[in-house]
């Protein structure tokens, strides 16, 4: 089975790199939708050769992302509760179910922004069957995944791609403290957003804007 998944992979590889930096999108589409590419090396290694492109890299590939997404978030919608329970079991389940009855949106979002071995898909999968609204679970997987090939093409262009794998192991190894670190930035980010939000309303109705 592994081998005949490392074809494939292969296969991937040899029709999408042509494509240049619209093939990242045809990687990342994959990845979401089917079976896992080593889609964080590939990202790393476009964003180094291509240093000033690495914010188009990114919105590409978090775009593909989402689109592939659709598919497993279907698979839940239409009744993968059985499904799901199977896989994780019905305690873990009740308490991802819970999470996405209070906090929709970064209950998908956290884990987007987490690389393997987070069990993306489950959550995508625990979307579907929790009936989450549909552009906000695009909207979810978009904003986790920008921020997450934005931050790795940023360490890759000053570090070097060898910095890929070394987050994989630390991430691999302390996955509560990457989990943290991670909720952290995001709602850092989610914050600066919302005050910037609040500001340009408060300019948009002051009286020299009038």
């Amino acid at each position: 089975m592994k081998h005949l998944l490392a074809k494939w992979s292969h296969w991937i590889l040899a029709v999408l790199t042509p494509l240049g930096v619209w093939g990242i999108m045809g990687f990342a589409f994959v990845d979401a939708a089917f079976f896992g590419m080593p889609l964080d090396p590939i990202v790393a290694g476009y964003a180094y050769a291509a240093p000033r492109r690495f914010l188009l890299l990114s919105v590409l590939a978090a775009i593909g992302s989402a689109l592939g997404s659709i598919v497993i978030y279907s698979i839940g919608y239409k009744g993968g509760e059985v499904l799901l329970v199977k896989r994780m079991g019905q305690a873990r389940f009740n308490k991802i179910q819970a999470s996405f009855e209070r906090h929709e949106f970064l209950a998908l979002m956290l884990p987007s922004m987490l690389p393997p071995p987070t069990p993306f898909k489950l959550f995508v999968l625990a979307a579907g069957v929790a009936e989450m609204r549909f552009s906000h679970f695009l909207a979810a997987i978009f904003f986790g995944r920008f921020l997450r090939f934005s931050l790795e093409s940023v360490l890759v262009i000053y570090f070097g791609p060898e910095i890929v794998g070394f987050f994989g192991s630390v991430i691999h190894h302390h996955a509560r403290l990457g989990i943290a670190v991670v909720a952290v930035l995001a709602l850092v980010g989610w914050w600066i957003w919302r005050v910037r939000k609040q500001n340009g309303a408060g300019n948009s109705n002051s009286p020299a804007s009038a």
